[in-house]
């Protein structure tokens, strides 16, 4: 087995950070099954949004170097959830920074990730390290880290707290806190927010017909690829779930026995054992969403209801895995990467769809938005449409605050800016 290096690079180039890496998913399942629960969750939040930088090489490269590090102190030195990181703790982090153990520091830049010619397959760079330091004459110098690159450091840092926030992945962003105060003062940065109401992505009624539309068409063309797209659609939006709370991952494997009956109310739910930061909720189910879940278990030669405890998995495999631990089988859960390629290819094709309607407008905004746009729509329309009292929706959302819960009241600038046109100055001069 080739030497890893004391910290383990976490993220690939742009071009293979998709594929996944066997070593750095073996590392982030033994930090989640043994220090931090949700390592897993936080680091395919943390891909995701470096994914979101593929249109800067140069952005890609810093963010990553510096999540690399940031997790690293988080996960193997603090044991720490990236929730529970204050700004007390965020200041520990910069000390660390400042003075780094000795064995984390390079006096030459390397790749971080190299092929292996034997396993033919990406590994961690042994030589790699998190900190770069300088020679003089030969010798190894000090290692010394400027004000300027402490502040980039909580630049990067802030940004991705507010991209954590719009996720719900967590409600504060200390690295903002200490940009706003003390040393680290900066005007332009402190500005940065992550809980304005106009952050929130969520599709428009329009383009969400037409996203359910399309999925409706494509399992009524082909079943056998496209009912589990219109159940997972409709199991998302009705449930407000995380893309996270329906995929497999390390330690969970979503299960069709998740849906169950109350026996007092014979009410049915969707149980959610393991949420954002280790917690457990049961989301109310519609009527709407079990005429899918029939629909979708008889295509699968299912009955058509679940019983108690029932294992099947919620979404296999059309084909056998081809590598990994799940090598051979169909029958096994979809992870994260798998269902996101998924949805974005529903997203593209609604897109396509409304773009030939004519609401080209409403086709660019929608090849924008995220898997987590679809729990966005499902609160704001289950708030602003279905007028569902905003305390069952924040129980079913799994918000710790009905704070947050609020925000998604009329939460679209084109909602807003429509419910604008047609109010009068003076409600009684019937004058147009």
């Amino acid at each position: 087995m080739p030497d890893t290096p004391p910290a383990i690079p976490l993220f690939d180039s742009l071009q293979h950070l998709e594929d996944g890496n066997p070593t750095v998913n073996q590392h982030i399942a033994n930090v989640t099954l043994s220090d931090v629960a949700d390592a897993a969750l936080l680091y395919e939040l943390a891909t995701d949004w470096l994914l979101e930088q593929r249109h800067s090489e140069n952005n890609y490269k810093t963010y990553r170097s510096e999540l690399t590090t940031f997790l690293h102190w988080a996960f193997d030195v603090e044991q720490i959830s990236i929730a529970d990181v204050s700004r007390r703790s965020l200041m520990r982090y910069i000390e660390y920074c400042i003075d780094p153990p000795k064995e984390l520091i390079a006096y030459r830049n390397v790749a971080q990730f190299v092929l292996e010619k034997e396993l033919q397959e990406r590994i961690p760079n042994p030589l790699w390290r998190p900190f770069l330091g300088k020679k003089r004459d030969g010798l190894a110098q000090p290692y010394r880290i400027t004000e300027k690159a402490l502040k980039t450091k909580l630049a990067i840092l802030s940004a991705f707290f507010t991209y954590l926030i719009d996720e719900e992945y967590t409600e504060r962003n200390p690295a903002m806190m200490l940009m706003k105060n003390g040393r680290f003062k900066s005007g332009s940065q402190s500005q940065v927010s992550g809980e304005h109401e106009e952050d929130i992505r969520a599709f428009t009624d329009l383009q969400w017909s037409y996203v359910i539309s399309s999925a409706r068409s494509l399992a009524a063309k082909q079943p056998n690829e496209h009912e589990r797209t219109l159940f997972l659609v409709s199991l998302m939006y009705s449930c407000y779930l995380r893309i996270s709370e329906v995929a497999a991952r390390p330690g969970f494997s979503p299960i069709m026995g998740q849906f169950r009956r109350d026996s007092k109310t014979g009410v049915w739910g969707f149980h959610i054992p393991r949420s954002k930061g280790g917690k457990k909720r049961t989301v109310a189910v519609s009527k709407q969403l079990l005429n899918a879940l029939k629909r979708y278990r008889r295509h699968l030669d299912l009955p058509e209801l679940p019983t108690p405890n029932e294992e099947v998995p919620l979404f296999i495999r059309h084909r056998a895995a081809g590598h990994g631990r799940d090598r051979g089988l169909v029958n096994a859960n979809l992870g994260i990467r798998q269902l996101r390629d998924e949805l974005y290819m529903l997203f593209n094709l609604a897109a396509e769809n409304a773009s030939k309607d004519g609401f080209e407008q409403d086709a660019q905004e929608m090849r924008q938005m995220t898997p987590h746009s679809i729990r966005h729509t499902g609160i704001s329309h289950d708030i602003n449409l279905n007028k569902r009292p905003l305390s069952h929706v924040q129980a079913d959302a799994g918000h710790d605050s009905i704070d947050t819960t609020s925000k998604y009241l009329h939460t679209t600038r084109v909602e807003r800016h429509e419910s604008a046109q047609t109010k009068p100055i003076d409600h009684l001069d019937h004058a147009e």
